[in-house]
């Protein structure tokens, strides 16, 4: 088996070295901070034990998971890496200086990627030496439990190092998509509108939040309301996403923060985590119940939802992912019950095309302008996927 170097110690970087490891690869685990590579190791450690206690590896399979992890401060270790992933903090200029650091120390045949889920990977890649083996290996937290990894190559990545590294990936049982270095990829693009438009109802006092997470759940078969969601992410982690997003594309209105999430994040109420948010985690606390309108409920989840069919669309229309792909991100990376375009077939082309126009005639804002390709498809009666 090859071998995995992983540079950064916390939660993604174990997560991504345990998912190797347990696929058979040797891992090294780089961290120049000695306390939190020692946690890193305490708690692999810890998650192989409770494997064993419910079962799913016996104590020779633990060990053996085990005794592929190394840890080191010092980055020279790395020299003998055929993969290089970097999980530390999204901050161009330290992954730059990161980067700079490995190609010194790795052979020219190791590839080189990032886990960044919000910077440009041409950027990063722009102060490469040979950024043609470099590219982003976007994976979703628990990386352990999620079966989703986005596969961004830069515009400078060679096609052999794209395809060398899905090979791996795929030998990890891992759901491999690949998708072109635009802001939020395909699963942070897409989304936006899950939380955005939800914010919006909310706003306009259509529906409180636990009635428009009601209606997305009953009605629409989500795992979690818009609301719980940006509970558990962290209001202030979805809020710099959906700000970096909307900063990215040039300030364009379809991906505008909201200021009802700007406050809540300013006042600390930044959700499980804080314990509070939209929902009051407090012991004994008394939440909210919903208003339990079929009708209204109805009404929440067709406007949510034709806003991530167009979302979805408009993706495709920019060849940022294969239609087959950008379902399968959304499915596998964030649960969605259905992938959007087949959910597009389902619902008709001609209503997510008339719902878009009505939001349009309603609010005369470019946030809800039609993508092309529904208007185009429309025209020709057509639909994403056969039956």
């Amino acid at each position: 088996m090859p071998n995995l170097a992983v540079v950064g110690a916390g939660t993604m970087g174990r997560g991504i070295a345990q998912v190797a490891s347990m696929n058979g690869w040797e891992v090294l685990v780089l961290d120049k901070n000695e306390d939190q590579l020692s946690a890193a190791q305490d708690s692999l450690i810890r998650i192989m034990q409770r494997m064993v206690d419910k079962g799913k590896y016996n104590q020779k399979e633990a060990d053996l998971v085990l005794s592929r992890l190394g840890f080191t401060t010092e980055m020279q270790h790395l020299s003998n890496s055929e993969l290089v992933i970097e999980a530390i903090i999204e901050d161009l200029d330290i992954k730059r200086a990161v980067f700079s650091e490995v190609e010194q120390v790795v052979s020219k045949d190791a590839v080189i990627a990032s886990n960044t889920s919000s910077l440009s990977l041409a950027s990063i890649g722009a102060e490469m030496l040979d950024a043609s083996r470099f590219l982003g290996l976007h994976f979703f937290n628990p990386a352990p439990l999620m079966p989703l990894v986005e596969i961004v190559p830069a515009i400078q990545t060679a096609t052999e190092t794209v395809e060398k590294t899905q090979e791996w990936i795929d030998a990890w049982k891992k759901v491999t998509v690949r998708t072109k270095d635009t802001p939020g990829f395909i699963v942070n693009r897409v989304a936006r509108p899950f939380y955005g438009e939800a914010l919006r109802i909310y706003e306009e006092g259509i529906a409180d939040a636990v009635t428009i997470d009601w209606a997305m759940k009953t009605q629409g078969n989500f795992r979690m309301g818009p609301f719980e969601l940006m509970d558990f992410i962290g209001n202030d982690v979805n809020f710099a996403v959906t700000a970096s997003v909307f900063k990215s594309f040039f300030y364009d209105p379809r991906y505008k923060p909201s200021l009802t999430q700007k406050r809540m994040v300013e006042a600390g109420f930044l959700g499980r985590k804080s314990g509070r948010g939209y929902y009051n985690y407090a012991e004994n606390a008394v939440n909210p119940t919903p208003t339990e309108d079929e009708v209204l409920g109805q009404s929440i989840l067709d406007r949510i939802l034709v806003m991530l069919i167009n979302e979805a669309a408009d993706a495709l229309f920019l060849q940022i992912a294969s239609r087959e792909d950008l379902d399968l991100a959304m499915t596998k990376g964030v649960n969605y019950p259905k992938g959007l375009l087949r959910w597009a077939d389902e619902k008709g082309i001609a209503w997510c095309v008339q719902s878009m126009d009505m939001l349009y005639d309603t609010y005369r804002e470019d946030r809800y302008r039609c993508s092309p390709l529904l208007r185009k498809m429309n025209a020709e009666s057509d639909r994403f996927f056969e039956f």
